[in-house]
């Protein structure tokens, strides 16, 4: 049991320093936008090339039945998407950054619509997001293309941030839950000699003197 619990303990170290690092990632994005910005696209892309590389080896292997076809067209989308990226890494962050303006419109126009239109028991929270939304959408739109340089790493960056900060709090209470539940380890044994007793001579020499 004890053995287990070193071990847990030792894993929620390593996810206590992998947020550790990813908290330094964040807060480095932060710093340098347009960089993390570069670094989400490249990323990105690799991600959709390995990711089309391998839907197209599971489309050959499944070759011969009814949707091979489509795993290989999506496959090879991907593939071209990534190239693409990795090629074109600001002006695909340009049209990442005009997509994600047009979602957080819609999304805080259809926020702002049904909180007014429902009037359900979130109203008031429902109608705040959104008008954030809708705000941050009319601000990314109106200083696009050159927000592009800094919406996405800073959207990188935060994401880092909190998920660095999660995996902190995650192995910080692991290790102390694990403590709690682990039985602590037993004490030394003392190396000195216990006490000799009376020995049995000298108990028969003071019955006999009792005796007397």
């Amino acid at each position: 049991m004890r053995r287990q619990g070193k071990k847990l303990s030792r894993g929620f170290s390593w996810l206590a320093v992998l947020g550790a690092l990813l908290v330094i990632g964040g807060i480095v994005g932060l710093v340098y936008t347009g960089a993390a910005t570069l670094t989400s696209m490249l990323l990105f892309g690799w991600l959709l090339l390995i990711g089309g590389a391998v839907g197209l080896l599971q489309a050959v292997q499944s070759r011969g039945t009814s949707y091979f076809w489509l795993a290989a067209v999506v496959a090879a989308l991907n593939i071209a998407a990534g190239v693409v990226v990795i090629r074109h890494p600001e002006g695909s962050a340009e049209a990442l950054t005009m997509f994600a303006a047009l979602l957080f419109l819609t999304g805080g126009l259809f926020r702002l619509v049904g909180s007014v239109v429902v009037r359900g028991p979130q109203f008031g929270w429902t109608l705040l997001q959104g008008a954030f939304g809708l705000l941050l959408g009319l601000l990314v739109l109106f200083d696009w293309p050159h927000s592009s340089r800094y919406v996405l790493g800073l959207f990188f960056s935060l994401a880092l941030l909190f998920d660095g900060l999660g995996l902190i709090a995650i192995g910080v209470g692991g290790r102390r839950i694990v403590g709690m539940v682990t039985p602590p380890e037993p004490l030394p044994e003392s190396s000195a000699d216990p006490s000799p007793g009376p020995s049995p001579e000298s108990s028969e020499s003071v019955r006999d003197q009792s005796n007397n």
